[in-house]
């Protein structure tokens, strides 16, 4: 697959936005969908989105450079944590693997 010049990929994404928040995909959808974009023009949130599937339900993710913006949008508008590590690989890359996250041992 190719990608255009200047173009996010999804590692820079992941690097430059880290904390993302997963919404079902009907609650960004229009009247809604504005009023988050006019809502996070402040908070740092990525103008590219992704989405993925669990469950055979849809979610957008909103990606935030800070914590505080993606808290401020998370108790705004609902939702809930999404770990990049958790979505698929290859071909299966917009399933989400709930919990698939292996916690490190200290």
């Amino acid at each position: 697959m190719s990608r255009r010049k200047g173009e996010l990929t999804p590692a820079g994404i992941d690097r430059g936005w880290p904390f993302q928040i997963a919404l079902p995909a009907e609650l960004s959808l229009g009247k809604l969908g504005e009023e988050q974009d006019a809502f996070c023009a402040k908070l740092m949130r990525c103008t590219r989105y992704h989405s993925v599937f669990h469950d055979d339900k849809h979610y957008l993710i909103h990606c935030f450079a800070t914590k505080a913006g993606a808290q401020t949008f998370l108790d705004k508008f609902g939702g809930e944590w999404f770990d990049p590590r958790e979505r698929g690989r290859g071909v299966n890359w917009s399933r989400w693997n709930k919990g698939g996250t292996v916690k490190s041992v200290s």
